[in-house]
């Protein structure tokens, strides 16, 4: 298991190719989430289309550099439409991300449609201990969209899966693990209060899938984002109050200088 941090050149490397690429990055995520996805992922120089307009999840999933499935935008996209974007995805060879929100936490029709997207072979799957516990057959026992189980406790789980699935696989935490079945790295620091700014935790989505499409590694890629999420959140953990935090958050991820010293 290896620690990956702001320092390591890997890091600063994925982020200035993001920065100089300006991946376009198209997700189906929930309403709740979508303006905090999209400024996370214009805050590092991507840019985002957000909805399944017409033939956006077709088209744009065909063609965009990354895609990303929060399976909340279930509140109002119908199942039809989340599979086309990943279909799309899938059969134009574009890295795609999904994030499993409050599998297994009781909603049975909604946890088939959400598994039934493993069809189209995700390139990374993040979420909390509790869905991705779920996910991968065990008993995640979560409570709505939050987490009763500790990332370490995801740990064994997410590693056989990822060998199953031949996908990387990353659990968020007070350490977040990214793993694709065979190498694992660890993610330390941050901020808990990111647990207390709504869509924070779907957002790391999006921001998983602007750094696929900038890396051939899609483990370091997905560490990657955890850590720029770490270390950005870490900066802003002056700040008062979950409001002021969450300003202060944005406002230091789109200040991360990969030239920095």
């Amino acid at each position: 298991m290896q620690l990956l941090s702001w320092q390591d050149s890997a890091v600063r490397d994925a982020l200035r190719r993001v920065k100089h690429n300006k991946p376009f990055c198209y997700g189906l995520t929930n309403y709740i989430a979508a303006n905090l996805s999209a400024n996370v992922l214009l805050a590092v120089g991507a840019g985002p289309a957000i909805g399944a307009a017409l033939d956006w999840q077709t088209a744009f999933g065909r063609h965009a550099n990354a895609l990303w499935i929060n399976a909340a935008c279930l509140m109002s996209n119908s199942p039809h439409e989340v599979r086309q974007a990943a279909r799309a995805a899938h059969e134009a060879g574009v890295p795609w991300v999904l994030d499993p929100v409050a599998v297994g936490a009781g909603a049975t029709e909604y946890d088939r449609v959400v598994v039934g997207l493993l069809d189209f072979k995700p390139t990374a799957i993040r979420g909390n201990a509790s869905e991705l516990i779920a996910l991968a057959g065990g008993q995640g026992g979560g409570k709505g969209v939050e987490t009763t189980l500790t990332s370490l406790d995801a740990l064994p789980f997410i590693e056989e899966f990822s060998r199953i699935q031949q996908c990387v696989t990353a659990v968020s935490g007070a350490v977040d693990y990214i793993t694709d079945g065979n190498r694992t790295f660890l993610v330390e620091g941050g901020d808990a209060r990111l647990t207390q700014v709504t869509g924070a935790g779907c957002s790391l989505g999006a921001l998983s899938a602007a750094l696929l499409s900038a890396s051939d590694d899609s483990l370091t890629a997905v560490t990657v984002a955890h850590v720029i999420y770490a270390e950005a959140s870490g900066r802003a953990s002056d700040a008062r109050g979950t409001g002021s935090f969450a300003v202060r958050f944005l406002d230091e991820l789109s200040l991360l200088d990969p030239n920095e010293a």
